[in-house]
């Protein structure tokens, strides 16, 4: 594995540092952590601490959307049939419940519907029009996918169903002929924001259509589902989307739906205190179960259910799934590591791209994020369905693989996706064509330095300046995500106050000190067991590299770091 290359965050205007302190009375510290935001006056910290659902955009400044809620309107008002149709992963079926309970609220003849990921594949098909026209539906609003879906929208449009299209991905330079397309990246869109989520589009649908008919507060009981989506579709957390994800976690947080209650009892986690990690890693694991492994329409149920006996059971489907899941991911990966170690050659492929015709299509793209963490490298996984290969593409930091594959475009099937993950399809007879031209792209697109994984650090930090008003105004900084990480801080010269060890699968937990504070912190390394026996070894001090959550003890709160790195023996001229 690479070693870590860190990268230590300058600001040169120390006067804007000291003025946004005193002007916030706020540490320094915590000044530089919003200058690096691009937070420099009192205004805009203000914005920043406390977002507010009245700094919204209109709905209308999106283009189609006058055309879309009209079109909505006549069909609620003429009783015509409704079919959402959504994606599989956590973005599309938060999307596809949210716009389902917003209808049916209105009275709508309304139904949903969820492509199989294993039959039917990604997004609008001509099977998926079909059903569409077989339930006698003559309005279809797809949500978190259609952008590209040229042909099927043609097809649906001779059979009398008229599309809206609601989508947040990278358009191409033809749109559907739809009544309406939604998505604030196509070049004619002047949204200010154009980095919503599949679920986030569907709402401001929701407020457009609310604002027609004098229900403006109605969307805003359903923000705790664009707050799932937009968690775990890993979209910024800036803008809208800060405004969106924070105020539907106080939702699930204190007066959650059943099926998301449901979620997080099945989930072991504390009630009342979900972060936007926790649907991350918790939440959004097992609602995507559902999609990879069978069929989605399992999680909308969930999410739209009123009956707390029905959403316990749902849960514990999703439960079972995601366990099953996670076994799959573990054989997966232990094959993958096996090929990659047997078959290639890191040192002239910079590229990892495998494949093996029965691996399962719901975990590869899983597989690879994993590939990329060890070798950090761009990594493709292909498995075989119906006689082509198909598959998820990951990237690293420095390499757009969406424009990767867009230069492949002649020798592809199809992709589709965005800079730092895509899906795709290629011919089997294809594939050493493809392996040989993707290689080339990245070889001449990467630098040596870029293959190596850069921790960037917003700040030095002592533990004397980790105080209850640092840790209640760094919590304020919250929800975390793209383009608002939780802060990354080094701490230098360090000792270890008390034994390391290592629990579960490799992680590590010790507990630190430093010279001329009385403070000791517990901290926990997820899979960085490996330095346990150096710090047993080690008498020196030490530098680390860590964020700082929190942990709970007898139903009380108390910070805890997270690693990202540590340094035993090493100096910090090697920062970069």
């Amino acid at each position: 594995m690479a070693k870590n290359r860190w990268k230590l965050q300058y600001i040169q205007d120390e006067y804007a540092v000291k003025s946004l302190a005193d002007s916030l009375n706020i540490s320094e510290i915590l000044t530089r952590l919003l200058i690096l935001r691009n937070i420099r006056n009192f205004t805009q910290a203000k914005s920043f601490f406390r977002p507010s659902i009245d700094s919204l955009h209109n709905p209308f400044l999106m283009d189609g959307m006058d055309t879309a809620t009209m079109r909505i309107i006549k069909a609620l008002t003429e009783n015509e049939k409704i079919c959402i149709f959504g994606d599989y992963d956590v973005d599309g079926t938060c999307a596809t419940a949210l716009l389902y309970l917003f209808l049916k609220e209105l009275d709508a003849n309304i139904d949903f519907y969820i492509p199989k990921r294993l039959t039917e594949g990604y997004g609008l098909s001509s099977a998926g029009v079909d059903h569409v026209k077989s339930i006698d539906a003559t309005l279809l609003i797809s949500v978190d996918c259609g952008i590209t879906a040229i042909e099927e929208t043609d097809y649906a449009n001779k059979l009398g169903i008229d599309v809206i299209i609601c989508d947040h991905h990278q358009p191409k330079e033809i749109l559907p002929n739809a009544v309406a397309v939604l998505d604030p990246l196509k070049p004619s869109c002047n949204y200010p924001f154009k980095y919503l989520s599949g679920a986030g589009i569907a709402f401001k649908l929701a407020q457009g259509v609310a604002d027609r008919i004098g229900k403006r507060i109605l969307p805003l009981k359903y923000l705790d589902l664009v707050a799932l989506a937009g968690a775990a579709d890993i979209v910024p957390l800036t803008d809208e989307n800060r405004i969106l994800v924070k105020e539907g976690i106080n939702i699930v947080n204190n007066n959650p739906r059943p099926g998301i209650e449901a979620l997080i009892e099945s989930a072991g986690i504390h009630p009342g205190a979900l972060t936007s990690g926790q649907i991350v890693f918790t939440i959004a694991p097992r609602i995507n179960a559902v999609g990879r492994l069978g069929d989605a329409h399992r999680a909308v149920n969930l999410l739209i259910t009123d009956k707390k006996d029905e959403a316990l059971q749902l849960a514990q489907v999703l439960e079972t799934e995601n366990y099953e899941r996670r076994k799959l991911d573990v054989d997966t990966f232990d094959n993958a590591l096996e090929l990659v170690e047997s078959s290639l050659d890191l040192q002239n492929e910079l590229a990892i791209i495998l494949h093996q015709q029965d691996w399962h299509p719901g975990v590869i793209g899983i597989v690879a994020s994993r590939l990329v963490e060890k070798y950090y490298r761009p990594t493709i996984m292909l498995t075989t369905v119906d006689g082509i290969a198909k598959g998820s593409a990951r990237s690293i930091s420095k390499f757009n693989i969406y424009e990767a594959l867009r230069r492949c475009e002649d020798i592809l099937i199809h992709f589709g996706g965005h800079q730092a993950a895509a899906g795709l399809a290629v011919e089997v007879d294809k594939l050493e064509e493809f392996r040989t031209r993707f290689n080339s792209i990245v070889k001449e697109s990467l630098i040596k330095d870029d293959l190596f994984p850069e921790i960037t650090i917003d700040s030095k930090l002592k533990f004397s300046e980790i105080t209850p008003k640092f840790l209640r105004i760094l919590d304020q900084f919250s929800p975390f995500g793209p383009s608002n990480m939780r802060p990354v801080f080094l701490c230098e010269d360090v000792k270890v106050a008390s034994p390391p060890r290592i629990v579960g699968t490799n992680h590590l937990i010790v507990t630190l000190k430093q010279d001329g504070c009385e403070k000791v912190f517990d901290c926990i390394g997820f899979n960085m067991g490996n330095f346990c026996e150096d710090l047993l070894k080690n008498n020196s001090k030490i530098d680390v590299v860590f964020s700082i959550d929190k942990t709970t003890r007898d139903g009380r709160f108390f910070p805890q770091f997270k690693f990202k790195d540590i340094r035993i023996n090493e100096k910090i001229e090697e920062l970069v």
